[in-house]
């Protein structure tokens, strides 16, 4: 393996506390308190370490991460380092005030999420009256704002039908970058997967749909397309890679490889509380474990491309297979590829349940 590079990107996990309660959160189910959050200064330290590492960007996230007041302060902090930053926000909060402070602190983007694209089905997904409203008003304050906006449209099979819809509500409301994301089945939509899943024919509708926007908005809006795994036959390079480009905190001061990271059982993870970022980022048994290729199992381990997929996703083979070293079943090479397939099929072709809403307490007792 070549010699480690610094990571390009800190997901800083802010809270899990957030207003909405969306059935496709990526949140672990087990949803922390406000009692477990890192404090302002623990956050100022970090900030200040993924710097030295040589981290460009940071992403302010969580749950809601405008809940918490000292958001300016750690945007401030970020901007004072050097690190681009973003907010990943649902806009809910997100008011002409708190934004002009945000501004003033140095914030750079603004991506903002959307349940639909009407007011009954966004607020009926986020589980959140007046939901809808407050982010068309929160998208429309971030252009005034002059800062590039990316809206990120949440497809499943009760929205997809929508797209054009939902991609015209983007580009009205000065989007410079769409993000058009199926669900990808991990926490609280783990849980929903029955609920969430499209059809093939809905999928191949959608992928139709985004291609010829691309074709009529090119040089106006850019739209990136994240197709569910379900239906493909190689995997995604799951966040560039088991710890190669991306690090995420948590909101109680984990330090995982992905958002995902702490599903799988057995795994034990460092915490910036105790160890230093650049300290965790090289040595970290969990880093280790399936960064680069040393660790993969055949068909991997021979593949043409196991530099280029790095083995998929190690959430999702341990979420469906209950072993994380095992070959994603995303890649048609996986002996579970067909059992992956059949389950997208059998759950898209029933009637969909009702959805089991994201909130804090209110976990299942199993998921899947």
């Amino acid at each position: 393996m070549s010699a480690l590079a610094a990571p390009y990107a800190l997901l800083a996990e802010l809270t899990h506390r957030c207003p909405l309660q969306c059935p496709y959160c990526s949140n672990p189910l087990a949803l922390e308190g406000a009692s477990a959050e890192l404090t302002t200064a623990a956050w100022c330290r970090v900030i200040g370490e993924a710097a030295d590492l040589g981290v460009l960007q940071i992403h302010f996230s969580g749950g809601e991460p405008t809940v918490r007041r000292d958001l300016p302060i750690l945007v401030a902090e970020a901007s004072k380092a050097g690190l681009y930053g973003n907010l990943i926000t649902s806009g809910v909060l997100l008011d002409a005030a708190r934004l002009a402070a945000l501004v003033e602190a140095g914030l750079e983007h603004v991506q903002i999420s959307f349940q639909g694209s009407d007011a009954g089905f966004g607020d009926h997904v986020g589980g959140f009256a007046g939901g809808h409203a407050k982010k068309l008003e929160a998208a429309r304050l971030v252009c005034q704002a002059g800062l590039p906006l990316t809206v990120n449209l949440v497809v499943h099979r009760q929205n997809l039908d929508h797209l054009d819809a939902m991609l015209a509500m983007a580009v009205e409301l000065g989007a410079r970058r769409v993000e058009v994301a199926h669900v990808q089945y991990h926490g609280w939509a783990l849980v929903n997967r029955p609920a969430l899943m499209p059809t093939r024919s809905q999928l191949d509708r959608a992928t139709a749909t985004v291609e010829e926007a691309r074709v009529r908005l090119k040089g106006t809006v850019t739209i990136d397309y994240v197709v569910p795994d379900y239906y493909a036959r190689r995997p995604k390079a799951c966040m560039g890679g088991w710890a190669r480009q991306f690090i995420n905190i948590s909101p109680s001061g984990l330090a995982l490889p992905c958002h995902a990271a702490e599903s799988i059982a057995g795994l034990t993870f460092d915490s910036v509380r105790d160890r230093s970022l650049a300290d965790i980022w090289r040595h970290s048994k969990a880093f280790e474990l399936f960064r680069g290729i040393a660790w993969m199992p055949e068909p991997c381990a021979s593949c043409e491309r196991r530099e280029i997929d790095w083995g998929g996703c190690r959430c999702q083979a341990f979420a469906l297979l209950g072993e994380a070293g095992a070959t994603d079943p995303a890649c048609a090479l996986s002996p579970h590829h067909a059992r992956l397939v059949s389950t997208a099929e059998r759950e898209s072709a029933a009637a969909p349940p009702a959805f089991v809403y994201r909130r804090i307490g209110g976990a299942p007792s199993a998921a899947g």
